[in-house]
């Protein structure tokens, strides 16, 4: 289990991480979201030990991350977002080398380096010098870097980072495989990603978390803003500054036209505006082909709670 409290990191004057607490239990995988300069990867690094904090206690599994570091960090595998590699090395012999400064059996370590190198699909490429990778290729090695030592505590920081779709589907089926026995804690860019893989979410913003909860939780504190998705039979350059002109909408989007000579439209307000689209389809005599309502999106939620709405 990771626990934070009231976890405070400065750089000098500036406070990256504000007084941020919250727990990750075991069999579960919990996401770290934010904007760039967010305070996701300070947090990070001072949990795996990389960095002290300035405030706050950290443990895991139990184990104090300042009073017995050793420890506390045998517990975690930690994939970096920028994932130093050394390139004169062939990736088997890093594996081995890793595997033995971790302290693995000897009559163990190959067993175990065959095995990380099939989770990670890294078959292809094991014979080679690290230098000649893709940076997909790299990333999956520092995936198998961070699982080698069969830690209780996965910590990543932007775990499908330069991979492909494929790539990125195989990360996941791999991180979702690890849950069913791991602590996961990981940071991501890739909202979708975050909402396949993740139980629970994290939003942090300028250092202290605004939001955490299931994707469900965090569209219901959301909910004070609605959205609906309207489909209406008539010309697009009428449509759009009309529903724009309605009052108590706060956004308009266009959507979709999948039937020529009907836009389509997401529209939000804090009220309710079917009646007032009822109104103007009827006064304008445009076809309502299509009304209903939407849960806020996991995006929308973000730029809401991140100060960067659309």
């Amino acid at each position: 289990m990771i626990e934070i409290q009231n976890l405070v990191k400065h750089y000098g004057d500036t406070k990256a991480v504000d007084d941020v607490s919250f727990e990750v239990r075991p069999g579960e995988v919990v996401g770290l979201l934010g904007p760039n300069g967010a305070g996701k990867s300070t947090t990070l690094r001072v949990l795996t030990g990389y960095l002290p904090p300035t405030h706050g206690t950290v443990r895991l599994g139990g184990m104090d991350i300042q009073s017995d570091p050793l420890a506390a960090r045998k517990q975690v595998g930690y994939l970096s977002e920028s994932n130093p590699l050394y390139e004169s090395l062939g990736v088997w012999e890093c594996l081995d080398i890793v595997a033995r400064l971790r302290g693995l059996p000897a009559d163990s370590i190959a067993r175990r380096v065959t095995q990380v190198v099939a989770e990670c699909s890294l078959q292809d490429v094991v014979s080679k010098d690290i230098g000649a990778l893709s940076k997909g290729y790299r990333q999956r090695l520092g995936l198998a870097l961070a699982i080698l030592h069969d830690p209780d505590i996965l910590v990543f920081d932007e775990p499908s980072s330069a991979l492909d779709p494929n790539q990125q589907k195989e990360v996941r089926d791999l991180i979702l495989k690890l849950k069913e026995k791991k602590t996961v804690l990981l940071s991501t860019h890739i909202l979708p990603e975050a909402q396949v893989l993740c139980d629970r979410l994290l939003i942090i913003h300028r250092g202290k978390i605004v939001a955490q909860g299931t994707v469900a939780e965090l569209q219901g504190q959301a909910a004070g803003e609605k959205t609906f998705y309207v489909r209406l039979a008539g010309p697009a350059r009428e449509i759009e500054p009309s529903l724009r002109s309605l009052p108590g909408l706060t956004r308009v989007e266009f959507a979709d036209e999948q039937e020529a000579g009907c836009p389509a439209y997401r529209v939000s307000g804090a009220g309710d505006p079917r009646g007032a689209l009822f109104q103007l389809a009827s006064e304008r005599r445009w076809p309502l082909m299509e009304l209903r309502r939407e849960a806020a999106s996991l995006d929308e939620i973000f730029r809401m709670l991140t100060g960067n709405p659309s």
